[in-house]
């Protein structure tokens, strides 16, 4: 399938709701659609881990994630629990590549979802991964990192962080 295009922020079907998806059949093109389109942006910008349904104009609770040599098909996700413990980072998104927002994330979650084969998974994780999967949950339920922002300077162009930030911290997705 070609890659599809990523809704930029500004798009109304940015906040939409995503609504569940009762059936895999369903999901399997919606997935190789977001990998797809995931590897497609990866090729153009040179960053990207994951990447919801709704980025693409689907709203459906579907996220696809490749980290660390595995790929994540999360289908219908929910969060079972999310720690108070906090840390911060410079976020990014495929919706506004050219820009960096200062936010808070959980240092750890745990939710449940149903994988590509229709199977119940639970999902637990920390630190980085953590903060991709609240990025992506976020986008599910129509909230963006802009949203999430500690204040009105915790925005930057993707190049002032890179002349600023870049050696001392991490950007998110």
């Amino acid at each position: 399938m070609p890659a599809r295009r990523i809704l930029q922020l500004g798009d109304p079907m940015l906040r939409a709701v995503s609504v569940p998806l009762p059936t895999r059949t369903e999901a399997a093109a919606i997935f190789e659609d977001l990998r797809d389109t995931l590897h497609d942006f990866r090729r153009a910008h040179g960053f990207g881990r994951g990447i919801s349904a709704v980025q693409i104009g689907e709203p459906k609770r579907l996220i696809y994630i490749e980290l660390e040599g595995h790929a994540y098909h999360l289908r219908n996700p929910e969060f079972e629990s999310q720690s108070a413990e906090k840390f911060r980072l410079w976020d990014d998104c495929f919706s506004f590549p050219g820009l960096l927002v200062w936010l808070e994330r959980s240092r750890h979650v745990r939710l449940r979802y149903e994988d590509e084969r229709g199977a119940p998974a639970v999902l637990e994780a920390s630190g980085a991964f953590s903060e991709l999967l609240q990025h992506e949950m976020d986008h599910l339920d129509g909230v963006l990192a802009v949203d999430r922002a500690l204040d009105r300077n915790s925005f930057c162009t993707r190049e002032e962080w890179e002349r600023r930030y870049a050696r001392t911290a991490g950007a998110g997705s």
